[in-house]
């Protein structure tokens, strides 16, 4: 149920229609997150900074979305899944590679082992071992990597949390149902 209204542009202020408007030209749209985030053109600002940010990170894409899609399962956000559906199939995922992160699995260890991660921290509130984290060493991930995948998985908390509490409408296509285990052993 929507609670907090999105933007449009014959009503925004200067500082919004120029969020709005940098979003389009970048996106080829303006997602419900962002114009709905854009009641505070802070809150949308920091959230396009942090995005953009980690996007220039050393991360690669696919990784990225698979993160968000752990996220979003982990979190329950129709809104999130619906649309990293859609950027991970951009990104090069496979369906099954996008249902697959849902659950924090892939067939890639070293992608697994980053998933599981992100998982941990949603589930255990960032409150993870010194064997989760050296884990992620151990399967070729920098220092600076895990200090991305944190930033990933925050990230993603937040857009989670806010769908949650505005009642984003969802303005992708419905990410498939996650049935048992997608991936493939």
């Amino acid at each position: 149920m929507k609670r907090l209204h999105t933007i449009n542009a014959e009503t925004a202020s200067p500082e919004q229609t120029q969020i709005l408007t940098a979003v389009k030209q970048a996106m080829g749209m303006v997602p419900n997150l962002v114009s709905t985030l854009a009641q505070s053109p802070a809150a949308a600002q920091a959230y396009l900074a942090f995005s953009g940010a980690l996007a220039k990170g050393s991360l690669p894409g696919k990784l990225r979305e698979q993160i968000a899609l752990v996220v979003g399962e982990a979190n329950s956000c129709d809104y999130c899944l619906a649309a990293h559906s859609l950027l991970g199939g951009k990104a090069g995922l496979s369906n099954e590679e996008i249902l697959a992160a849902r659950s924090a699995e892939s067939t890639d260890a070293k992608t697994a082992a980053a998933l599981a991660f992100s998982q941990k921290l949603v589930t255990e509130r960032g409150l993870v071992s010194d064997t989760d984290v050296s884990g992620l060493v151990e399967h070729g991930f920098t220092e600076g990597d895990i200090a991305e995948i944190v930033a990933n998985t925050a990230l993603n908390i937040f857009t989670n949390y806010f769908n949650h509490v505005a009642g984003t409408v969802v303005d992708f296509p419905a990410a498939p149902k996650l049935t048992s285990c997608a991936c493939a052993h």
